[in-house]
């Protein structure tokens, strides 16, 4: 239950007006669930690590190699597991035997990042900007 207090504030800020606070409980924290999808797997992809479930469309570095969008993509460096349930397999880095299998839906860069180098008083100015690659996968199953 809320709780009302009065608290006067400096005569000159409020001209005479009394200000009153109210006390408000906490709000409660919700827990975050996946959208209700049980399975899940932790895997690294370009130095980056990735939380995914079956059906998920995820966007990953480049990877190096001949890819073309429809390709098969298969993810060995599997760091965790969990069935949602009661089982949860870590690995010591990586899980032997598991992997993340993802089919390549497109290959495309991000918007275009201007880096600028200024010095003040020198005519120094230098511009030019940045389009990282990345591979936009979507996940098929989870050994």
């Amino acid at each position: 239950m809320t709780e009302a207090t009065i608290v006067p504030t400096s005569p000159k800020a409020t001209k005479g007006k009394v200000k009153s606070r109210t006390k408000k409980a906490a709000p409660k924290a919700k827990a975050k669930k996946h959208e209700g999808k049980t399975l899940f797997a932790v895997f690294a992809a370009g130095g980056k690590q990735y939380r995914v479930s079956e059906g998920d469309i995820v966007k990953v570095e480049k990877i190096p190699g001949n890819h073309k969008e429809g390709d098969s993509i298969t993810f060995d460096n599997v760091l965790m597991t969990d069935n949602g349930a009661s089982e949860i397999t870590l690995g010591n880095p990586f899980i032997k035997g598991s992997s993340v299998s993802a089919t390549l839906n497109k290959i495309s860069r991000y918007k275009t990042i201007d880096v600028i180098k200024y010095k003040q008083k020198s005519r120094y100015f230098k511009k030019y900007g940045h389009r990282q690659p990345y591979f936009e996968v979507r996940i098929d199953s989870i050994k």
